[in-house]
């Protein structure tokens, strides 16, 4: 679904444009970059491959590429969706450039198929987003990390909508948790407070809310259901 001035979002575009970088320009980054600009935002954008592969994404959606050193550059908030084992690779100092008391948000998920063995976060019990966070040096707020890539684009709805999907959000700093939220619900969702980083086990993968379509008070209810155990299929 594309803001048009038929869309009932339309209208939020009278709030104040925020700075936004996205580091990750795959099914999650690209499509929060169509509808934050969408939206007003202006938004930078980056991959591992440089900016000269985001042609085709700039010139849709407005957004300007950049290198992942320059993606947090000034920005308000930053949106670093990678696959998790791409966190560590990431380049120090990357968020020297923000501004001050901007809001980081973690969109990742740990697929030990994929990302390989992370002692830290099976053998310490340390949350995916705790994990992250420290190969940041940022606090983080976790969030989109169960959502469809293509609800971003197809399923956003007014507040008040009976039928609103609910996202569940974590993170320490309450503050970049008001932002993260206010911007989830520009967006057009509703957002579940999902606890601090330590209790973001959650919403990782393979719990009851994570890919669940739904309200908040099922949200909510799905949050209080999970179970602490990592499955077997979520271990390397």
């Amino acid at each position: 679904m594309r803001d048009t001035p038929s869309h009932p979002l339309h209208a939020r575009k009278e709030r104040t444009s925020m700075k936004i970088g996205i580091i990750g320009a795959g099914n999650i980054g690209g499509n929060l970059t169509r509808r934050l600009t969408a939206l007003g935002h202006d938004v930078s954008v980056a991959n591992s491959r440089g900016p000269h592969t985001l042609t085709a994404l700039a010139e849709e959606t407005g957004a300007t590429p950049v290198t992942v050193d320059e993606a947090a550059r000034g920005a308000e908030i930053v949106v670093v969706t990678v696959p998790l084992k791409a966190v560590p690779d990431l380049p120090s100092g990357l968020f020297a450039g923000a501004a001050e008391g901007f809001a980081l948000i973690d969109t990742n998920n740990y697929y030990p198929q994929r990302d390989g063995r992370i002692a830290a976060i099976e053998d310490d019990g340390l949350t995916e987003s705790r994990w992250t966070e420290g190969h940041l040096g940022h606090p983080v707020i976790k969030a989109f990390n169960g959502t469809y890539a293509q609800d971003i684009l197809d399923r956003p709805l007014p507040a008040g909508d009976p039928e609103r999907l609910a996202l569940p959000v974590a993170g320490d700093d309450e503050v970049a948790k008001k932002t993260v939220r206010a911007l989830i619900d520009q967006l057009g969702f509703d957002t579940v407070d999902a606890g601090g980083i330590d209790d973001s086990w959650r919403q990782q993968p393979d719990t009851p809310v994570y890919g669940l379509r739904a309200g908040v008070e099922a949200v909510t209810k799905a949050l209080a259901e999970a179970s602490p155990e990592r499955p077997a299929t979520f271990r390397g």
